[in-house]
């Protein structure tokens, strides 16, 4: 048996994953998306999507990542529901080793995506959907008119803090220190907040809910006292981890762990091109994770003419 050399190998079956590999199997490469859980990605796991144009009444993100999937499978795409778990990306052949076998493949685009960073309480995952949102942009919408908290302190929280004081009644902003980190560029939108709070010292310590959220605990941080906050909604804005252990000395990274590209989606080692959340940009976004796949699949394109 002859062992199949994929033309493009993608790693995570995300927007941008899709996205490339819909472009790739239309120009007539040969492409394989590999995913370790469900069509979507983190996409997959948002109980409701407003803002993906071409949905006006929204759409569940498992039914999208599934949309996604069929499109791209049209082409003639592969899909394969298996974890990657050691990458060889420096050869001229490309060779992951999955928990199915090992894929070979002459270029490879990463679209492993970022995970939210959470607060780590026992209520967290099952809340999430049900009050706990770590994208506001996402989720706000459902929140119109209502009592939200926001947890965190940088550009992330800032800008969800102004974003959502468009939508909600009120916002409380809870921070564990006793000033924001988010740049300065912040400070007059937010001060122009008229329905936003400020919880300064303080960490959420538990999550109220019945069927939804109801409220959060709060700890003072200096006097150890505790509180219950009403509200509708917690978004957690403290950060992401993109999922990049896997190419951790192969391919370059920014500080935080983020992939290098250039504007083709291009990164710094020959036939490897990362798309979508898992590289340093400015906006994490379905729409820009799928702009990210369609320009990889041009320069993939390009340099396997």
């Amino acid at each position: 048996m002859v062992e199949t050399l994929y033309d493009v190998a993608i790693i995570g079956g995300g927007p941008g994953g899709y996205a490339a590999a819909l472009y790739c199997a239309r120009a007539g490469l040969s492409a394989v998306v590999l995913e370790k859980l469900s069509p979507g990605g983190q996409m997959g796991t948002t109980d409701r999507i407003e803002n993906y144009p071409g949905f006006p009444d929204g759409i569940s993100g498992f039914e999208l990542g599934v949309r996604m999937q069929q499109s791209a499978e049209r082409f003639g795409a592969e899909t394969r529901l298996t974890e990657v778990r050691a990458a060889e990306l420096a050869a001229k052949e490309k060779v992951l080793h999955t928990a199915e076998g090992d894929v070979r493949a002459r270029t490879v685009i990463l679209a492993t995506g970022a995970s939210p960073r959470e607060l780590g309480l026992p209520e967290e995952q099952s809340l999430r959907g049900r009050g706990v949102s770590y994208c506001a942009t996402c989720d706000g919408m459902f929140y119109r008119g209502k009592e939200v908290v926001i947890v965190g302190g940088g550009d992330t929280a800032a800008a969800d803090a102004v974003f959502l004081s468009k939508l909600c009644r009120t916002v409380t902003l809870v921070h564990r220190r006793d000033a924001l980190r988010a740049s300065k560029a912040y400070l007059d939108p937010l001060s122009r907040c008229e329905n936003l709070r400020y919880v300064w010292n303080a960490q959420v310590v538990s999550i109220l809910h019945e069927n939804t959220v109801t409220g959060v605990t709060l700890r003072d941080r200096k006097t150890g006292r505790t509180q219950e906050l009403a509200c509708d909604g917690v978004f957690v804005a403290i950060g992401q981890t993109p999922n990049t252990t896997l190419f951790r000395g192969q391919v370059a990274m920014d500080e935080a762990g983020y992939l290098l590209t250039d504007e083709t989606m291009r990164t710094d080692l020959p036939g490897v091109y990362a798309v979508g959340d898992v590289r340093q940009k400015t906006l994490r976004q379905i729409v820009t994770a799928v702009a990210d796949g369609a320009i990889a699949s041009k320069s993939v394109e390009a340099d396997l003419s």
